[in-house]
């Protein structure tokens, strides 16, 4: 019977870029995952922070070669999707590769300011505001525009939003605004139009009445988001021609409008076989909204991005121990891990995301199909089929076997309720980081030690 290596091989095609056996041991973009967990145990969380870097870099080359070769005439910023990931050292990577941020909510603009006063970012940082925003955030965001942010940009997702801005924001030069579209929702959604922007054909009119001859501010943004994200679909190239006619009708009546903002992110590589063509797509982008522009008269407008999961997500794993193996009929064998899918990867339960599996050792050994356990008492606490297959296979071996899950950097964390409670009490795992020095080596640093039980107890009130 063949390997488990050898079985991948033929299957999907392996080694892949950022993966690699060595002495029938995974490597992890050279990381020796073995070292790692003799190290500090499991389940381990890791967070290898150059690829933060490596990907934004990746995007910007991209839409750069495109604006140069369709001789696109407006610009480009990328800017980081807080969301997804707020943590301090993402951040701060990000912010290495000259880009900008996007929030959503009032917190975000505390973090910033904390960000400016370390010196990490200076107050000409665009910083796109969106969401539905409450009253603190709105007023961060006035306060820190009357602080001396020079380019800090709310986008409108109401109308009523506006009231507060303009009683209380006075500057020498007008407040850049931006407006968010409510975008149609996609063919399959239980909803027909976002809950999110304004409608679509009163952006205009709402323009005309409240902005236009308010001397305090002007509409510099148009803002859509995709809720699919960037897809080679017909329904993604519809409504990118949807709001790119939008905004050339509203350029017309007004001159300060210059920049779109496709919101919605780029895939990440969520499994062995993830085959996105990010050239073609943003080739494909760039051009659409040039000619679209041409066709009205309009001059291309500069375009901004809000990458958040392409930007981080590769960048993390989440290294797991097989317990005990179980043999619960004749077809279903069960793997029992020592975490919880539904408390380290809650979007595994929540909405059947996908990542990449691959076991840490034992690649010589021969496979078998099996099922994976999180060791909650929950009856969805599992993982039993891959994005490429309908099961899982692993190492067929009594050794104790180890196992990843890859490319978790986005949402996970945050939706885990990091330093909380979870289901069942199950502590947060050991959470390293790795960075990459000078000479090659590798750094590392322990972020969060699990989660013992007297912060579990605290936090219930026994304490």
């Amino acid at each position: 019977m063949q390997s488990y290596q050898e079985f991948l091989d033929l299957s999907v095609g392996f080694p892949q870029d950022g993966f690699e056996i060595i002495d029938d041991e995974l490597y992890f973009h050279d990381l020796n995952l073995m070292e790692m967990i003799e190290t500090y145990g499991t389940p381990l969380r890791f967070t290898y922070l150059p690829i933060v870097s490596k990907k934004i870099q990746q995007a910007k080359i991209l839409f750069q070669t495109a604006i140069l070769k369709h001789n696109y005439r407006g610009s480009y910023k990328y800017c980081y999707c807080t969301k997804s990931s707020h943590f301090k050292h993402i951040v701060e990577e990000a912010l290495k590769n000259d880009i900008h941020l996007e929030t959503s909510s009032a917190f975000d603009m505390p973090m910033i300011d904390s960000l400016e006063r370390q010196g990490t970012v200076t107050k000409d940082i665009t910083v796109i505001c969106n969401g539905f925003k409450t009253y603190q955030y709105k007023q961060y965001i006035i306060d820190m525009i009357h602080d001396g942010y020079t380019n800090i940009i709310p986008v409108l997702d109401n109308k009523e939003e506006f009231n507060l801005y303009d009683d209380e924001i006075e500057l020498e030069a007008p407040c850049a605004l931006g407006i968010r579209i409510a975008s149609e929702e996609q063919p399959d959604s239980q909803f027909y139009t976002s809950r999110l922007g304004i409608r679509q054909e009163d952006v205009i009119d709402f323009y005309n009445n409240k902005i236009v001859d308010n001397p305090n501010f002007k509409v510099k943004l148009l803002h859509f988001f995709i809720n699919s994200g960037i897809s080679d679909t017909p329904y993604y190239w519809n409504e990118l021609e949807k709001y790119v006619t939008l905004y050339c009708k509203f350029k017309k009546i007004n001159p300060d409008l210059d920049t779109l903002d496709i919101g919605g992110g780029m895939p990440f590589k969520d499994s062995l076989v993830h085959d996105f063509d990010y050239e073609y797509m943003v080739n494909e982008i760039v051009n659409r909204i040039k000619q679209i522009c041409a066709h009205h008269e309009v001059m291309e407008p500069d375009i901004i991005t809000e990458f958040g999961k392409y930007t981080v997500a590769e960048a993390s794993g989440i290294l797991y121990k097989v317990l005990g193996r179980k043999q619960q009929n004749d077809r279903e064998k069960w793997f029992m891990i020592d975490g919880s899918f539904i408390t380290n990867l809650p979007d595994v339960w929540a909405l059947n995301q996908k990542y990449i599996l691959l076991p840490i050792n034992n690649w010589d050994s021969e496979y078998e199909r099996v099922n994976l356990g999180g060791i909650t008492c929950d009856g969805q606490d599992y993982y039993n089929q891959e994005a490429h297959m309908n099961s899982v296979f692993m190492p067929k071996t009594r050794k104790v076997q180890y196992l990843g899950f890859f490319h978790t950097g986005a949402y996970q964390d945050v939706l885990s309720g990091y330093g909380g409670i979870h289901h069942c009490l199950l502590p947060s795992p050991k959470h390293v980081l790795v960075r990459r020095n000078r000479d090659e080596t590798f750094n590392y640093e322990v972020f969060g030690e699990e989660q013992n039980s007297k912060q579990v107890m605290k936090l219930l009130g026994y304490q």
